[in-house]
């Protein structure tokens, strides 16, 4: 495990804020004490200093895992957030879409979010902005990209794209034999 590079530091920063804005911040100084990333081989995790000390003590051979998985790089270089990291953004995400319950399980099983789909979005959410998709329940379910603002989504016909599907919880299951 080591600490990430600069060009590793901006690229996780930079997807994170698409998703929460300033408030990455509060993910690094929590009143539970401090927080850092690391990198182990390709995979980012999201872990609090006083356990990256234990983390320390076992053999890099002997470690499998420590702390939170928030994504991986890519082999071209890009960072992309995993699932894992839904129930760190959802508390301070600035833009919200909530789907109606007849669109959660097409969500769910990895497919886009269209207008007839959505229940209500958050003021002023600009295109291509990241998302938290939650149910109308409040239970966050996902996150994506929004394909169309706020005010385009008031006159979109019920059959196009309102978010790019990203990630969701439904991954667990659909993707379990490839996890380990």
């Amino acid at each position: 495990m080591r600490r990430l590079s600069e060009e590793q530091t901006k690229l996780v920063f930079e997807k994170l804020t698409k998703y929460i804005g300033e408030n990455v911040k509060l993910l690094i100084d929590r009143a539970d004490g401090n927080y850092c990333f690391r990198e182990r081989k390709g995979r980012v995790y999201y872990v609090a200093e006083k356990n990256l000390g234990l983390a320390l003590t076992i053999a890099p051979d002997h470690l499998m895992s420590f702390g939170t998985c928030f994504g991986k790089f890519t082999k071209s270089g890009k960072f992309r957030l995993h699932i894992t990291a839904l129930q760190y953004l959802a508390p301070y995400a600035q833009h919200k879409i909530w789907l109606k319950s007849s669109a959660e399980q097409q969500f769910l099983y990895g497919h886009h979010v269209a207008k007839a789909g959505l229940g209500k979005i958050t003021e002023n959410t600009a295109q291509y902005q990241g998302v938290v998709v939650y149910s109308m329940n409040d239970i966050p379910i996902g996150f994506g990209v929004a394909a169309k603002s706020t005010s385009d989504c008031k006159q979109a016909d019920p059959m196009s794209t309102i978010c790019f599907h990203e990630a969701d919880i439904g991954e667990y299951i659909r993707s379990e034999d490839t996890l380990l």
